[in-house]
């Protein structure tokens, strides 16, 4: 049964948000995992539907999982591999998943995986994966919508990325752990979720050494040298940043715990210069607070260290209330103004032309009925729904509940009207709303 968010907006948020594991990091954990025979357990692993499909192509794969919702954990037990191969079905739904391909071909020297799937946000090659498998010497094909990579051995080599693609770098990390020799990434991302997976294998046995710089030099082992482990996932500086966003739309006050804070210094920087004020409390908490009225912004995404594409929609958010006119430029993805419709339905002033939005800022904005079109969006809208006036209801929620945890559950305990809704419920409301009206005539 399809369900929706239902939001009253105008209440100002207020209180404590902790926030859960990195979904961009601990599902490349998972994948990992793979790599080493016996049962690896981590910690802080959100509750979410893309940690659900990536054990279910884990146990595709013959891992033995369990997920414990009490604590947080997930055990996989990747002892007896019993396929190489990755199904359309389940990869098709989530592009991370695209990211078992390194860990089988460096265990098994062989994997058939689907081509990939996820938000529709834009294109998102594969080239760079498969160009940085050949360089450890595997063959590769593309055949009915799957990549096949089957190797003799794997041997290191340096590997230039013409772009820093996180997907890639963590791809070819995984194959060359088991590689012989030294591969060295030049040009690789350099996300915190980057630095998570190369600390991950470390633990386990890996030699890993510039994980977090633009290169990573990566000293094949053997087999035996890898062990399982036990590992606590990084926090999600994603979730960190929808819920700042969120505080500051309602000129409310928070803390937000469980973040590292260095991880979101040019979004927090864009956010001091458009007015909140934020604070650091402890190593890992921060109090966000905004009284006054926004100041329009200059936005360009970029990889990071840069503004995180993941959070340009929250930034436009804000920016359709600040006075003046914020230019947002989104430089990775080229469908990732997605939100802008929704936006301009609840009375946002935005002209887009390709892959920049002029943004001027307008009094306030009015409830409507919105809909999802991927996780990000999806996210924007509910912060955006949170400051307008009136009741909004936002559909497709789906792909939100791909990337935040408990997200209902969560903004009720900051003072937010928020409540899901199946269409059972929405029908029945309206339809009391009706005989509301009739009676009163």
């Amino acid at each position: 049964m399809s369900e929706k968010i239902r939001i009253s907006g105008g209440k100002t948020l207020k209180g404590e948000v902790i926030i859960s594991g990195a979904k961009n990091a601990v599902l490349k954990l998972m994948a990992a995992a793979l790599l080493t025979k016996g049962e690896t357990k981590l910690y802080n692993v959100p509750e979410l539907t893309d940690v659900v499909i990536m054990l279910n192509v884990l146990e595709q794969l013959g891992a033995k999982t369990k997920y414990n919702k009490t604590e947080k954990s997930v055990t996989i037990d990747a002892s007896d591999l019993t396929s190489i191969t990755a199904s359309y079905e389940l990869v098709s739904k989530m592009r991370a998943s695209f990211v078992v391909l390194g860990s089988l071909v460096g265990r098994c020297k062989e994997a058939i995986v689907a081509l990939p799937g996820g938000c529709a946000i834009g294109e998102r090659k594969v080239d760079f994966h498969i160009k940085g498998l050949e360089s450890l010497g595997t063959n590769v094909k593309i055949e009915n919508g799957y990549v096949h990579a089957k190797a003799k051995k794997l041997v290191g080599n340096d590997i230039y990325l013409d772009i820093p693609s996180v997907g890639a770098t963590e791809n070819i990390m995984l194959a060359a752990v088991l590689a012989e020799g030294a591969t060295r990434i030049q040009n690789a991302a350099q996300e915190p979720e980057i630095a998570d997976l190369a600390n991950f294998l470390n633990a386990m046995g890996a030699d890993i050494t510039g994980a977090g710089t633009s290169e990573i030099v990566i000293n094949g082992v053997k087999q035996e040298d890898l062990h399982p482990v036990e590992y606590t996932t990084i926090p999600d500086r994603i979730e960190a940043g929808t819920y700042m966003a969120a505080f500051i739309a309602t000129k409310g006050k928070g803390i937000i715990r469980n973040i590292f804070p260095n991880h979101l210094t040019f979004y927090t920087s864009k956010l001091t210069k458009m007015g909140a004020d934020i604070k650091l409390i402890d190593p890992t908490s921060i109090e966000v607070s905004c009284k006054k009225r926004l100041e329009a912004i200059n936005i360009i995404t970029q990889p990071y260290p840069g503004f995180p594409t993941d959070l340009q929609s929250m930034a436009m958010a804000l920016a359709t209330v600040a006075d003046g006119v914020s230019i947002i430029t989104e430089s990775l993805y080229e469908n990732r103004f997605m939100q802008v419709p929704e936006l301009r339905k609840m009375g946002a002033d935005i002209h887009q032309e390709r892959n920049h939005a002029l943004v001027k800022g307008v009094k306030n904005l009015t409830s409507a009925n919105l809909k999802a079109s991927d996780l990000r969006a999806g996210a924007s809208l509910v912060v955006a729904a949170l400051m307008a006036e009136g009741e909004s209801t936002i559909e497709n929620i789906y792909h939100i509940d791909r990337g935040y945890e408990l997200l209902e559950n969560k903004f009720k305990m900051i003072g937010a009207d928020i409540q899901r809704i199946n269409e059972e419920d929405s029908a029945l409301i309206n339809q009391n709303k009706g005989n509301l009206s009739e009676s009163q005539l």
